[in-house]
């Protein structure tokens, strides 16, 4: 009898990112970015994906399930920690589950831009992580709370829905929250941190109009707040905040976040040819005079121009980072095009 660990042991064995469980098809893993059956099963039955499901949950996760359609936690197998969400689908259970990895990675593990290293030593102010689901914004996240633990001794407050990443001990303490079991939302625990002595928040989503303005208070008032947002790019990241909130509030934040925002980093995955697996592709926005001065006046169409002549300072724009990735044998021609935000003028340099 198929058991919801033997999948998660495949996946960990050729180091698949993602296992999926659904009726009428055999147990999947996302492997290099792109779905693979399991090799050994045959289509599941509804009956066999509600019965892996009920391995993984306890009795009151099941209560939910059957209540809310629908429920996100952490999973361990063996030594592989898991952030699962088990949820109904055409009158089936389905499970998606992201396996993570057992030790957080360094900024230089991840080929990450060496300017982020610097953001160790911000005190105050808001850092970004932007990207579609599955870029590896949370491991970034986990690379630079790790970077500040190893460095200094603060107090370290992470939010989290679930718990991704277990931190070692290091200089700083860490307290982690999990949303639906140590707190009841991130706009709640962001607002009770306050009162926790923090000096580094981790807010490990901003959905929501109350929880950014939360976030942007944190950083007035002198902690360092780091979140991610689903955008594809910097400048996105900054419209993304404004427009959530009511127009007769928009100055405001505007000129909140000019105050606050010390850098976005927006990021990809692309399929590498030099070995397996997938390597990183990042947009780096340092805030700069310029920078503020662009958010504050609401021209933030003009970012890109400034990134993109801030080479020095470290920042880059998502297409240059790809395009020196094709150049240096890391990725293909076709990907570069493929992942590229201008993917005509990218394919008249690379093909």
């Amino acid at each position: 009898m198929l058991k919801f660990a033997d999948c998660v042991r495949k996946c960990a064995e050729v180091g698949a990112s993602d296992l999926h469980i659904c009726a009428g098809y055999p147990p999947s893993m996302r492997h290099n970015g792109s779905l693979e059956a399991i090799d050994f099963e045959e289509p599941l039955t509804p009956a066999e994906c509600t019965s892996l499901a009920y391995e993984i949950l306890n009795p009151i996760q099941i209560d939910t399930l059957k209540k809310e359609g629908e429920i996100d936690f952490a999973f361990t197998v063996d030594d592989t920690r898991l952030r699962i969400n088990v949820y109904q689908q055409s009158g089936t259970t389905a499970i998606a589950a992201r396996l993570l990895r057992n030790e957080i990675p360094s900024i230089e593990d991840l080929e990450l831009p060496e300017a982020l290293t610097n953001l160790r030593h911000k005190r105050h102010g808001l850092i970004l992580v932007t990207g579609i689901t599955g870029s590896g914004k949370s491991t970034t996240l986990a690379a630079l709370v790790q970077l500040i633990n190893k460095n200094f001794s603060n107090h370290i407050i992470t939010i989290e829905e679930p718990i991704e990443y277990v931190y070692p001990k290091g200089k700083a303490i860490i307290n982690q929250r999990e949303i639906g079991t140590d707190c009841k939302s991130f706009a709640n625990a962001l607002r009770a941190a306050l009162r926790e002595d923090p000096d580094v928040i981790l807010v490990g989503e901003m959905r929501d109009n109350e929880t950014i303005a939360t976030a942007l208070s944190a950083a007035e008032t002198g902690h360092l707040v780091l979140s991610t947002l689903h955008t594809i790019d910097v400048a996105g990241a900054v419209d993304r905040m404004i427009d959530s909130f009511p127009a007769h509030q928009q100055s405001q934040i505007r000129t909140q976040i000019a105050d606050v925002l010390e850098c976005v980093v927006s990021q990809q995955l692309i399929p590498r040819i030099d070995k397996d697996g997938r390597v990183v592709a990042t947009e780096l926005m340092l805030c700069n005079s310029a920078i503020r001065a662009h958010i504050r006046e609401a021209k933030t169409f003009q970012i890109p121009n400034t990134i993109s002549t801030s080479r020095k300072q470290g920042m880059m724009l998502m297409d240059d980072c790809i395009y020196e990735l094709y150049v240096r044998g890391k990725i293909s021609g076709n990907s570069a095009v493929t992942f590229a935000h201008d993917r005509e003028a990218m394919s008249k340099k690379v093909i």
